[in-house]
């Protein structure tokens, strides 16, 4: 049975094919060309992909992730869509429903959302499920930096506390919105904010994510 994260690879690998390589994402001056790149140097390259995080790997990263761009754009689709090598922990399927569910679905929302006629896809309950159990697990780490107090709050009420502090803005929307907000994608999330109007502005332009 296809888990959701083989689900969102395959959709995403697909969206790159039908964009083609130099089309617009939410990530800030990457082409879609950026985006396969990155996603094969994070599965495939794991002594430059430690750069997402440890800063003084951040030049090796740019230069292993160059050089994966500079490969025919097939070739980066193929990689995408046979999944991470033979011996690799993320073949694992509890460990790719881990770390890759959120990072396909995001992805694949990038290069959606960043054309002017997109709409909201239709998600099953089940995946919305799958997506906020990620989400409050780790919306510390998303809001990490936010200057203001963050609650995140499904319409059924439940909440995680992505930040604490005062003022606090509550934003309320699906587990997938909420996540769009949280990854600092906050402009092209449909959520409701609820807060004082200057607290507010400063949680729609707040540096979230990981």
């Amino acid at each position: 049975m296809s888990t959701h994260a083989k689900r969102e690879r395959l959709l995403f690998a697909d969206l790159l094919e039908s964009h083609g390589p130099d089309a617009p994402t939410l990530c800030a001056g990457w082409t879609t060309r950026d985006l396969a790149a990155h996603v094969v140097v994070r599965e495939r390259r794991v002594d430059a992909a430690g750069g997402l995080v440890i800063k003084p790997l951040k030049s090796r990263l740019d230069r292993v992730q160059a050089e994966f761009r500079s490969k025919p754009y097939e070739e980066l689709l193929q990689l995408i869509r046979s999944g991470p090598p033979r011996m690799s922990p993320l073949n694992l399927k509890q460990v790719d429903e881990a770390a890759n569910t959120v990072e396909f679905f995001i992805h694949t929302e990038d290069i959606r959302r960043a054309a002017e006629d997109w709409t909201p896809r239709q998600l099953d309950p089940v995946f919305e499920d799958a997506l906020w159990k990620r989400l409050d697990t780790t919306s510390r780490m998303y809001g990490r930096k936010a200057p203001v107090g963050l609650v995140l709050r499904r319409p059924d009420g439940q909440t995680t506390v992505a930040h604490k502090g005062t003022p606090v803005v509550t934003v309320t929307g699906e587990p997938s919105e909420l996540l769009m907000f949280a990854s600092g994608r906050q402009n092209s999330a449909r959520v409701e904010l609820d807060g004082a109007p200057e607290a507010i502005a400063k949680a729609r332009q707040a540096s979230l994510g990981l």
